[in-house]
């Protein structure tokens, strides 16, 4: 058995591209950046900054088409996803890391007319898509808390 989870907080870095497709599918991508803080050897605090490649479909595309800003703070939760495909210019192979999420939780305060301020912990107000390749889970499991 393995496992393929990924669980994100952080700032939306632009706003989501959105596509319409073929058979009413939607797909939804914008950047994601993380930060973490540290001290080094020397005692000096650093910071480091990780940007995510965020893919959401269907039902879940569709709110971030309408809500998700550039700056908005997110709670995602979803599996990584290697794209890959041959450069035309260098033909070389290329890989680019995507995430592609299934939970998303708004945080902090929430713009009027849009979706209420989500809290992690209360995982009934999750926002959930589960397209077909993911499994099937209740959004009343306890077990799905990120602590």
């Amino acid at each position: 058995m393995s496992v393929n989870k990924v669980i994100l907080v952080g700032h939306v870095g632009r706003d989501p591209e959105v596509r319409y497709l073929d058979n009413n599918r939607v797909v939804a991508n914008f950047s994601l950046a993380t930060n973490e803080v540290y001290r080094d050897r020397n005692g000096n605090r650093q910071e480091s900054t990780e940007w995510h490649t965020i893919e959401m479909w269907d039902d879940l595309a569709k709110i971030a088409e309408k809500y998700v800003q550039k700056g908005k703070l997110l709670y995602l939760e979803g599996r990584i996803r290697t794209d890959s495909w041959i450069d035309k210019e260098t033909k070389q192979e290329r890989n680019n890391k995507v995430i592609r999420v299934n939970v998303m939780n708004f945080l902090g305060s929430a713009p009027s007319g849009g979706p209420q301020s989500r809290d992690t912990a209360n995982p009934g107000n999750q926002r959930r898509n589960d397209p077909s390749d993911y499994k099937e889970s209740s959004s009343n499991d306890a077990d799905d808390l990120p602590f």
